[in-house]
């Protein structure tokens, strides 16, 4: 599979680029960025790896690289202020965007390309990718809360004192303030929840309100996230080389789930070598379903704002 990363000298586009090598995902990976040297010098460092990793190919250069890519992930963007929410980007992202894909629309992907959205905010610039990239909508995905689901498992893992890779919760809505934690269905080891605190749940909404405010809290510290963006990356990449039928948290373009339609946001979604298999209306609590059905409407009330 050619992977061709848009971005991929930034932080977020080396680093996936990094984990899709220690992964082995892709025979070939292009990072495109107008920073040449310093998308040169990234794919040189990769190359040197290449004995200790996987037989891939590795090179850069500008959007002409891009020409016959069964899979482009779009991580050029700028970057949030730590004071600034997701959607507050919109205005500084979208144009940047609208011009990576008018490039993509310029060269010619290969059959049955899909594109994966990772520049913030995601569950915007899907939508607008859905109507200007050229693409099927179901050959169009967000990273969605796959990286919030991460997060999410991992901080409750280290708050229960457990596995981390046991822990089976998800988020669901936007990418941002109005992410939506489904308790209803949270379990460690296919234990519920409420059975590790004694039924106290009240710790375990603190670590959803540091999964919430954890992407702030990264840039504020470091500037911003890299290794846990491209580990979720890596994931949604997986499914798809693999054509593997995971179940992801990833954000796509809704038609009707929980009453949910025409706009992006992440709910449970069938993901493999086609994109977007089937999204899955999940089975939800009350309370969870209306606050999904909010989120949508947090972004639709975002959109209408936007020239598409």
């Amino acid at each position: 599979m050619r992977v061709a990363i848009i971005g991929g000298a930034g932080r977020v586009g080396a680093t996936t680029a990094f984990a899709l090598q220690t992964a082995g995902l892709g025979r070939e990976i292009i990072l495109v960025d107008v920073l040449a040297e310093a998308a040169e010098g990234e794919a040189l460092d990769l190359r040197h790896g290449a004995a200790a990793a996987a037989p891939q190919q590795f090179s850069s250069g500008g959007m002409d690289l891009a020409s016959g890519a069964d899979l482009v992930i779009v991580t050029a963007g700028l970057r949030r202020k730590p004071e600034e929410t997701r959607l507050q980007l919109i205005g500084r992202n979208t144009a940047l965007f609208k011009d990576i894909l008018s490039g993509l629309r310029a060269v010619h992907l290969a059959p049955g390309a899909l594109l994966l959205v990772v520049t913030n905010p995601v569950d915007v610039l899907t939508h607008i990718a859905t109507a200007a990239a050229g693409l099927p909508a179901d050959r169009v995905i967000g990273l969605g809360t796959a990286l919030d689901t991460l997060r999410f498992r991992s901080l409750l893992g280290e708050r229960l004192g457990v596995d981390p890779t046991q822990v089976d919760a998800l988020i669901l809505g936007e990418h941002g303030d109005s992410m939506v934690p489904i308790w209803s269905g949270a379990t460690v080891g296919d234990v519920p929840l409420a059975s590790l605190t004694g039924g106290d749940m009240a710790p375990l909404h603190e670590v959803f309100e540091q999964t919430r405010k954890a992407g702030a809290e990264v840039i504020r510290l470091k500037g911003g996230a890299g290794y846990a963006v491209a580990l979720a990356v890596a994931q949604v990449v997986a499914a798809i080389a693999n054509d593997a039928h995971a179940i992801l948290p990833v954000s796509t373009l809704q038609r009707g789930p929980l009453g949910i339609s025409n706009v992006c946001l992440s709910l449970p979604t069938i993901v493999g070598r086609a994109g977007v298999e089937r999204v899955i209306e999940p089975a939800v609590s009350d309370d969870e379903a209306a606050a999904l059905r909010k989120s949508a409407e947090v972004l639709k009330a975002t959109l209408a704002e936007v020239e598409l």
